[in-house]
């Protein structure tokens, strides 16, 4: 992540750069710095402080580079990303304002063979937060070094360095966050998340467990409290059929009629041909759940094997063809090979006496309703996993090191399968992220009703992280926890995540 110095490192390279190419500041009344403060107004007056996106569109050059010591840097699409869904994702409840500094700004012309090609604008501004039902206050401080360059009559915002961030709680400020207790209580408090449990794995090994906010009013949440972690159970049913098929007692590629067909499409050719990898990989053809079909029916959408859908439909069959072949529930199965031998004492996928209610993590919507929990006396193997970080966190770390699966069962569950999206691949059981660097993540979601649930582990370098909510918007605290703990992976894979 970009911090001060460096960014001071880059004002000062750029000016000695530039220096036998631009002229002394301007003066206020002078042209070229009327219309750069004119265009400054425009963005934040107009743009920043009224969210008209409309302004930053027309205004940043296409070739933007937004240089923030906390946050990082940003192109064109991820800064208008990041205002959109952000800054400017809920007017009505947050608002931020930008004030420049007076006296501050600085506007120095650039020139080439006695020609204006640009103009360096430095500054400072403060920013305030109107939040519902409060007053504005102050939130923070910078100052600032703009770039405009003037191309075809045009002025645009070429490059922008924000630095020397002051401020008495900037939530944007993940470092100092992430490594305060108290910090992250007030953060969660002040984006309404009832429950947050973090899970960091280093050197193949879970390294830190956290759990903030409450179960209820005035009751912490416990380091074990336990989640319901919705679809982070299909990698558990995953590792179930892995490790059966490293044993010899299941086929990766036999087709699964032979054990179990459902009723609906008994009928249907292509139930000869759906085998455990069609499933694992998301290739099984189904809809995510019968009942987004009109006729409430199972039906395949496509030929199993031929692209990629994302089905919980599809790990519901392979539980009962499991279930069929081996006499067993699939949350005996699991237990027997994945919960005992990991001494995850907190993980099942249903209800019964073992659970102990008095830690279970109730979901919420985003208005801080509570739902009403459904107690499953039938495991699902695509949904609705009980869970703790330190329990996930065990299972994620069998996973890295392969335990208790072939080298051959491992390699195919790391190969890409097909082709999800924005570039990701399906292996078995996990999305794949590939960086840059040639390092490759597995990654896996969750999201339900009062759950938002996400996990990313890195085989090469054995790290890993876990996150887990009990409310229907977790997901906002995802961004911020994936910068500070995976770094410039974690900025990667939000590079990927807001591509087009």
């Amino acid at each position: 992540m970009t911090n001060y110095k460096n960014i001071q490192k880059i004002v000062i390279a750029f000016l000695c750069f530039t220096s036998t190419f631009l002229f002394g500041q301007v003066q206020e009344k002078s042209e070229v710095y009327k219309t750069i403060i004119s265009k400054d107004s425009l963005l934040f007056n107009i743009g920043f402080n009224t969210c008209d996106i409309s302004q930053f569109e027309n205004l940043l050059s296409n070739n933007l580079e937004f240089l923030h010591d906390k946050d990082g840097i940003s192109d064109k699409n991820e800064f208008l990303y990041n205002i959109k869904n952000g800054l400017c994702s809920s007017p009505n409840k947050y608002q931020s304002r930008r004030e420049l500094i007076k006296n501050s700004t600085e506007i120095y012309p650039l020139y080439k063979n006695d020609t204006i090609y640009g103009a360096i604008q430095n500054g400072a501004h403060r920013f305030y937060e109107t939040k519902v039902g409060k007053e504005e206050h102050f939130a923070s401080s910078a100052k600032f070094s703009n770039i405009w360059l003037l191309k075809n009559g045009q002025w645009k915002l070429n490059k922008s360095l924000s630095f020397d961030h002051q401020t008495r709680f900037d939530i944007s400020n993940a470092t100092s966050i992430f490594d305060n207790d108290k910090e992250i209580e007030k953060w969660l408090k002040s984006i309404n998340i009832p429950a947050l449990g973090i899970g960091v794995i280093n050197n193949g090994q879970l390294q830190q467990v956290k759990v903030f906010g409450e179960l209820d009013k005035g009751k912490a949440a416990p380091y074990n409290t336990i989640f319901n972690v919705a679809s982070l159970a299909k990698p558990v049913t995953a590792m179930v059929a892995l490790k059966l098929i490293s044993s010899g007692k299941w086929d990766l590629d036999e087709p699964i009629f032979k054990y179990w067909t459902d009723p609906d499409v008994a009928n249907d050719q292509r139930s000869k041909a759906l085998t455990t990898r069609h499933i694992l990989s998301q290739q099984s053809g189904f809809p995510n759940w019968r009942y987004l079909n009109k006729s409430n029916k199972l039906t395949f959408q496509f030929s199993p094997g031929t692209k990629y859908q994302y089905s919980g439909e599809g790990f519901e069959y392979l539980r009962r063809a499991l279930e069929s072949k081996f006499k067993k529930s699939l949350n005996e199965l699991a237990t027997e090979l994945i919960f005992e031998p990991l001494s995850m004492k907190d993980t099942q996928y249903i209800w019964n006496s073992n659970v102990d209610e008095t830690r279970f993590s109730k979901g919420f919507d985003n208005q801080g309703n509570p739902y009403k929990t459904i107690k499953n006396k039938t495991p699902n193997g695509a949904d609705d996993l009980l869970t703790t970080i330190e329990d996930y966190g065990k299972f994620l770390v069998s996973v890295m090191n392969g335990y208790g699966i072939s080298e051959k069962v491992f390699n195919d569950m790391t190969t890409h399968q097909v082709e999800s999206s924005k570039g990701k691949h399906f292996g078995l059981g996990f999305e794949i992220y590939d960086f840059k660097d040639g390092q490759y993540a597995l990654s896996h979601g969750g999201a339900d009703k009062g759950a938002q649930t996400i996990i990313f582990i890195f085989p090469k370098t054995k790290n890993g992280l876990i996150i887990f909510t009990n409310v229907d918007d977790g997901y906002k605290v995802y961004e911020k926890l994936l910068i500070h703990y995976l770094g410039s992976k974690g900025k990667e894979v939000i590079t990927i995540e807001t591509s087009k």
